[in-house]
């Protein structure tokens, strides 16, 4: 843990030389990003640093998590925008699993920093919850313009590869620090990160895990939504080899600009392309290898342990699709779950996105994705569960509907 904390801070203070000393001559910022990343980092770093002091105090105050198991945690994986995020709020339903939360992600990595702000949040409660009030108003006026891409509120289920921002490793960061090898490695974890660091990183997540889990109740099974964990396949499944995966599929002709599109507006703010022109073809590269990484790490993994579905088949029957992933991975679907999927289901027929893209504005044609990653695509979607029959959907409809009614 202290040597990734001294790495840690030497990476931010190597990130900060290079904005101001580019490797490269010509290279340097924009006065639009030199601007905005003279502000943003050191608000960062400071967060960064409130992480690390929570880490700290839980090694005094609270080492048992580390005696905490991560039994048989659930990982939801796949490409970027093919259905991870609604899979997994759906999943989050379920009694059995305890999963992060975005204030979670954001504010509170530690125990320490847990247990002081579910305290504030008693408090709150106490008094009529005037500073809930407050954080509800704040974040419709801040997130409310992210709902067509993906919809945040500080309630919400969310990645918990923000575990690893106080490591500075979320590729995330790539839209601020595309000049930093590192970040780039996080987005080919399983091929291009070194060994000692690929192993310190991952001691570091399971220690996440842990803590979440002395928090929320040991005997809860961990539920992880991670689509920035696909270069993290192989690794995720050497560090837990009791885990299930699920993973989420979706046509590369309708991932690709859809993420790219998604990150648009943080490409825009941090006038990243001024300093990285070819970071959007670069990114496509990069998910060419998340098809290609998944389908390595679990092309032998047991049907028990691994089951793949796309998302027109979450989009079509929600409730079907649920149900054959439970089966196959032999999970206990109860009558609670079952009558929170009934409504869940209706909202999902119901669903239509706001968020609009296409191959053209980023100079791509399905002709040359299709050669590159269709034949991939085909043959990972053959592994995907099929949907029961016209009869048997109308039969499990009918003790769906009775189980709301």
């Amino acid at each position: 843990m202290l040597r990734l904390f001294v790495e840690s801070q030497v990476r931010i203070l190597s990130l900060a030389f290079r904005l101001l000393v580019p490797r490269k001559a010509g290279s340097r910022a924009s006065l639009k990003r030199l601007t905005v990343l003279l502000a943003f980092m050191p608000l960062f770093a400071v967060v960064q640093l409130l992480h690390w002091a929570g880490f700290l105090l839980d090694e005094i105050l609270f080492p048992a998590y580390r005696r905490v198991e991560v039994r048989a945690p659930l990982f939801v994986l796949g490409v970027p925008r093919s259905g991870t995020t609604h899979l997994h709020r759906v999943l989050a339903e379920d009694e059995q699993y305890t999963t992060f939360s975005t204030w979670e992600c954001f504010f509170a990595l530690s125990v320490t920093a847990r247990r002081f702000w579910l305290g504030v949040g008693w408090l709150d409660a106490k008094v009529g919850r005037p500073l809930g009030r407050l954080l509800n108003w704040s974040e419709g006026k801040l997130l409310g313009g992210m709902a067509e891409v993906h919809r945040m509120s500080l309630g919400d289920p969310e990645e918990d590869y923000f575990a690893l921002m106080p490591a500075l490793a979320c590729f995330i960061l790539v839209l601020p620090f595309a000049h930093s090898d590192f970040v780039w490695h996080m987005g080919t974890f399983d091929r291009d990160m070194p060994e000692g660091e690929r192993q310190r990183l991952m001691h570091f997540y399971h220690r996440a895990l842990q803590r979440h889990l002395y928090v929320h109740g040991p005997d809860k099974r961990l539920l992880s939504k991670n689509a920035a964990f696909a270069p993290l396949a192989h690794a995720l499944r050497d560090r837990f080899p009791d885990a299930r995966f699920m993973i989420c599929l979706r046509e590369p002709t309708r991932t690709i600009p859809s993420q790219l599109s998604s990150i648009e507006s943080g490409i825009r703010f941090f006038d990243a392309l001024s300093q990285a022109p070819d970071l959007r073809s670069r990114l496509t590269e990069q998910l060419g290898f998340y098809y290609r990484n998944l389908d390595q790490a679990f092309s032998t993994t047991p049907e028990n342990r691994c089951v793949w579905v796309t998302m027109s088949t979450l989009k079509k029957d929600l409730g079907a699709a649920i149900g054959r992933i439970y089966n196959q991975l032999e999970l206990d679907l109860s009558t609670e779950f079952r009558s929170r999927l009934a409504h869940q289901e209706a909202h999902s027929r119901q669903y239509r996105s706001g968020h609009r893209y296409s191959l053209e504005q980023y100079g791509l044609t399905q002709e040359a994705i299709e050669r590159r990653l269709g034949g991939l695509y085909a043959k990972l979607s053959k592994r995907a569960i099929a949907l029961e029959s016209a009869p048997e959907a109308k039969a499990r409809r009918a003790q769906l509907e009775a189980l709301v009614t």
